[in-house]
Formats: structure tokens, sequence, C-alpha cells
């Protein structure tokens, strides 16, 4: 139990990265069985508000769309239904406005390129991120129209 306390204190984790880690110090099958029970019992560990938590960061501090996020609790093992619950709480507005600054940004460090070439790279970005496509289009657009505005076409 200790040492599954020492995992969970260097970051929150999920259900099965904890088992991983359990496995990974090769603590036998049962017992890591015991540990998380006990762990979830008393709420040192629950999936649940970690998706919250994530999606929650990911879309206002790392500039991150929705299915980069979904990418990421899949790749932590959480359950699909969990996921969707936990993106699903994710305000659109937020979203616009994380790629707006995401958009913001990127589009600063393209000075000196062609707007056509501006557009591909920041429409990639945009993507890579997780943005659907009417968020990454529109962005595009605004982004570009700012770009005109300041750096002429």
């Amino acid at each position: 139990m200790r040492i599954a306390l020492g995992l969970l204190e260097a970051r929150a984790r999920t259900e099965h990265e904890l088992r991983g880690a359990l496995a990974a110090r090769q603590v036998p099958g049962e017992v890591a069985d015991l540990v998380v029970a006990r762990l979830i019992e008393l709420r040192y560990l629950d999936d649940e508000s970690y998706a919250r938590a994530l999606t929650s960061s990911r879309v206002r501090n790392s500039h991150r769309g929705q299915a980069r996020i979904r990418r990421e609790l899949q790749l932590r093992g959480v359950d699909a239904e969990v996921a969707a619950a936990a993106l699903g709480e994710i305000d659109a507005d937020d979203e616009w406005a994380s790629a707006r600054t995401f958009a913001a940004k990127k589009i600063r460090s393209m000075r000196g390129i062609e707007r056509v070439a501006a557009r591909r790279r920041l429409q990639g970005a945009l993507a890579r991120r997780g943005f659907n496509s009417d968020i990454v289009l529109t962005v595009t657009r605004e982004a570009l129209g700012e770009w005109d505005e300041e750096y002429g076409s």
C-alpha cells in the first residue's frame, strides 16, 4: 500500500496506469487488486475525476481539442464512456477560445512565410491539436484575416 501511495503522490494516475506501475514493481496480481480496490474505496483513485481534471486542463492550459484529449484518455486506460462523459463537459466556448489562443500564438511565429504556407501550417497544427474541422477552418480564416491586417497579404 505504501508503494501505491508513493506512486500516486508523484501525479494523479488512472487505475490502468497504477496497475501498470505496480506490475513494473513486480507486485503480485492479487495484492495489486487489493491495493487498487482499497484506493478506489478511499477515493485516492478515481478515473472519472481524473478524466474531468485532465480534460479541463488540456482545453484551458494546453490548447487541445476533443479528439486529442480523447486519445490521451484512451492511452491512459480511461473507459470510453467515462472519457465521453468528461469530454461532454467541455464548454464549446472554451474549446473555441483555446483554438483561437493557440492560433494567435502560432501565427506570430510565421512571419516571413507566404500566406498559403501559413494557412497550411496553421490548419495542420490545429488538426494535430485535436480540434474538429469546423474549428480548424473558422479559426484559420480568422487568424489569417488578422494576418492580412498586420502583415499584408
